[in-house]
């Protein structure tokens, strides 16, 4: 019932934004005496097509990166396709090789676009390549589940894929998994185990000071859950009849944290527009354009994460397994380890990724960095300014002391 009440109101709503849409078409340029209220028209006209949500990955829109003050040309290869996932590659000719690494992105809720900014800033230095998930909805039954032990799996088949000496970045949730994988590489000294492995603002053990978000997964037992928050994908899409934690639900719990301020850029969107201020407009709309793009998650995936990650912190406790074998950090003797927080992370606390130092418990001293970022949010950790001009240089300076 809950995928299909969302897809009824926006069904509901589909013809206002396609009239909008239409009407905008006709709109006359603004100018003359009537410039200021054809601009207020065509400004309520816009914000009428932006009210609905986005199921379609967004684009990258990494065309070229400079380099050496150079503009070179970045293309978007697919190294490996999965029915959950591809390893996407960001390609270009290289005068010299790069230190590989594999970017990690999370499965919460957000196409891997999310992480454009950091993909672009790494592309100065780096040869990149991404996790690129797939919306849930759009994976047939016959693929199978997809869970937290897979997503490991599917790490180690791209670190495979991607082969020896690369370097493995996570961002945010799956942390867990990163280190999971990297863990059973190293004991089965695969050879593509990751050369150096950076955790960026992730709950490796989030016993560390519990924000709301792990309040929240902590209050209600794992049937409250699947009663309430998992949905049917509809029948009009390639993954009819799959469980899943639908992405809107996703998003809309992480507005309800900040709704206050969602509603004043919205506002301020509209004002943008009104007075004909193109460029200020064209930053919110692009940060919503991206923000509105929701992909659904696996039921299994999901309730998993929430079990074993946030209630259990099976990780941290060593209860964590992996095709039935518990899953040993102490395993990692070869693998640099980085970790990123950010001083005024409200999603992931301060301690619950630097607690992989304590689990890895074999790396020698000069082998593990942890990096504390003052004044900066969750998103600040992996994009903007701080993370260009501050945390990508300790990144950078890491994967280059041990490639």
């Amino acid at each position: 019932m809950l995928y299909a009440t969302y897809q009824s109101l926006d069904d509901i709503f589909a013809p206002f934004r396609t009239a909008a849409h239409f009407a905008l078409s006709f709109t006359p340029k603004a100018s003359g005496p009537f410039a200021q209220l054809i601009r207020q028209q065509a400004a309520g006209l816009e914000m009428i097509t932006r009210f609905g949500l986005s199921h379609d990955r967004p684009r990258f829109g990494i065309g070229t990166v400079k380099v050496d003050g150079r503009e070179r040309p970045v293309r978007e290869e697919v190294a490996l396709e999965l029915p959950f996932g591809r390893l996407l590659h960001f390609a270009r000719d290289l005068d010299t090789p790069l230190p590989k690494v594999l970017v990690t992105a999370p499965l919460s809720g957000h196409f891997a676009t999310l992480l454009a900014g950091t993909v672009r800033t790494l592309l100065r230095d780096h040869d990149v390549y991404i996790t690129d998930w797939t919306n849930a909805r759009d994976v047939p039954l016959s693929a199978g589940d997809f869970g937290v032990e897979d997503y490991v799996a599917y790490l180690i088949r791209f670190m495979e894929e991607i082969g020896p000496g690369a370097h493995m970045l996570a961002v945010c949730q799956p942390c867990v998994q990163a280190l999971a994988a990297t863990a059973v590489m190293s004991e089965d000294r695969n050879p593509a185990t990751p050369r150096s492995l950076v955790l960026m603002a992730g709950p490796v053990d989030v016993r560390e000071s519990p924000t709301s978000v792990n309040d929240l997964a902590n209050e209600k037992p794992m049937d409250w859950f699947e009663r309430t928050v998992i949905g049917t994908v509809p029948l009009r899409f390639a993954g009819a009849g799959r469980k899943v934690y639908p992405g809107f639900v996703q998003l809309f719990s992480f507005m309800a944290m900040n709704m206050d301020r969602h509603r004043e850029q919205h506002e301020k969107l509209y004002q943008h527009l009104a007075n004909g201020e193109e460029a200020e407009a064209k930053k919110i709309k692009e940060f919503y354009d991206e923000y509105f793009s929701v992909l659904d998650l696996t039921a299994e995936f999901y309730l998993e994460t929430i079990e074993r990650v946030f209630q259990k912190a099976e990780l941290a406790t060593g209860d964590f397994t992996y095709k039935g074998q518990k899953v040993n950090p102490g395993a990692i003797r070869h693998t640099a380890l980085l970790t990123v927080e950010g001083g005024r992370d409200d999603i992931c606390g301060l301690g619950q990724t630097s607690a992989a130092h304590d689990l890895c418990s074999a790396l020698r001293p000069h082998l593990k960095r942890h990096h504390l970022q003052a004044n900066v949010g969750h998103y600040g950790v992996f994009n903007g300014r701080r993370w260009d001009n501050e945390i990508y240089p300790v990144v950078r300076n890491m994967i280059l002391a041990v490639d």
